[in-house]
């Protein structure tokens, strides 16, 4: 294989796949990614046997063919060269090393063989759909705070996608939750996406999705099974396995009956958690809510630290309420609502409360209490 090819390429394209590749592996090939010279295009595949990547670049490609290098040392070699750079990349299979020239500068690299590259991207992936890019960042910004890190419950450790049916018709819903707070939002079932299995989407796929979005603006091809799903952005198509596990019925813990509504000014209401916070413990983060009529006091102590207390105007008409919230997990939802305004619904100061979104109507939080 023989080919040049201009930095810039190259090195957005390795950006995208080097993420991929874990700094730790105990298998040698997994540290590799694929690079292979055909046509007017490389080709670079990086896996971590859950997650693969490719990316086409354009490139001149003189002989063409195949090999695999070490992903982060590649990277960095062609970060830290000059903007504008020519990158000529030569395989030799004699002596098992590629060869990268660009100006003055020369590396040579060890490779695998790439026979040894383990192929996950193919399968029959039989629901296919398109979402525009705004709107897969939508689903995945407004839920992913609430994806959960405690390993033992392996089947929170993602985004929930799923068809659903409501009154106004067929949506197409995401939910995420760590057993403290749960985010379900919801778009119109796209085309094509009738049918679709509930899947869990993985965190690290997820991630890796959310990077690929902000690079592009035109629409997603999104194809599934049971077991994989593949996002295509143009040159780019990354597949990941699904979490093999079933997402807890998460509707039962959604309250329909919570009748002590309250309307605040979302600026406002963060700015004061947050400055009130400061004072509360680490461990606990703890903030007390006391509404009465047309406001909300808002107050934390800890025997290190002292006390604080601030007080804002909201609009709530119901009998006074004191409930305890981690104010950081409060932070969270009222960082994902848009409109000005926010409404949380509670009935006391144990069972859980639902947070809206007023200028949203798809997207439903909910927030259990603590004890203060």
């Amino acid at each position: 294989m023989k080919l040049t090819i201009e930095r810039a390429a190259l090195l957005k394209s390795l950006a995208h796949v080097q993420s991929v590749v874990e700094r730790r592996n105990t298998i040698p090939i997994l540290s590799n990614v694929k690079l292979e010279g055909e046509g007017s295009v490389l080709r670079l595949n990086a896996t971590d046997m859950d997650l693969d990547f490719v990316e086409e670049s354009p490139a001149h490609v003189s002989r063409a063919g195949a090999t695999t290098v070490p992903a982060h040392t590649l990277y960095d070699i062609v970060r830290k060269l000059p903007d504008g750079s020519q990158v000529e990349l030569d395989f030799s299979a004699e002596d098992g090393q590629v060869t990268l020239r660009s100006g003055r500068s020369k590396f040579s690299l060890a490779c695998l063989p790439v026979d040894d590259f383990p192929a996950l991207a193919g399968g029959d992936l039989p629901h296919s759909f398109t979402l525009a890019a705004a709107e897969l960042k939508a689903l995945i910004d407004r839920t992913r705070f609430a994806i959960s890190t405690e390993e033992t419950r392996y089947y929170l450790n993602g985004i929930y996608l799923h068809g659903a049916s409501t009154p106004e018709g067929d949506v197409l819903r995401a939910a995420a939750t760590d057993g403290h707070r749960l985010a379900r939002v919801e778009i119109t079932l796209p085309v094509g996406a009738a049918g679709l299995p509930g899947i869990i989407v993985p965190r690290k796929a997820v991630a890796e999705i959310r990077k690929l979005i902000d690079e592009t603006d035109g629409e997603i091809l999104i194809s599934m099974s049971e077991a994989k799903i593949r996002f295509s952005f143009g040159d780019a198509v990354l597949t990941s396995k699904l979490i093999d596990g079933t997402f807890p019925d998460y509707e039962r813990v959604i309250p329909a009956n919570n009748d002590k509504i309250l309307d605040v000014d979302v600026a406002a209401f963060a700015a004061s958690v947050d400055r009130v916070s400061a004072i509360s413990t680490e461990k606990s983060r703890a903030i007390k809510l006391s509404l009465d009529r047309g406001s909300v006091r808002l107050s934390a102590s800890s025997p290190e630290n002292g006390t604080a207390e601030e007080e804002i105007e909201a609009d709530y008409q119901a009998s006074p309420l004191e409930i305890g919230f981690n104010s950081r997990y409060l932070m969270d939802i009222l960082g994902q609502i848009e409109g000005g305004v926010a409404r949380f619904a509670m009935a006391d100061a144990a069972s859980p409360t639902v947070v809206r979104d007023l200028a949203h109507g798809g997207a439903i939080y909910v927030l259990m209490p603590m004890r203060v």
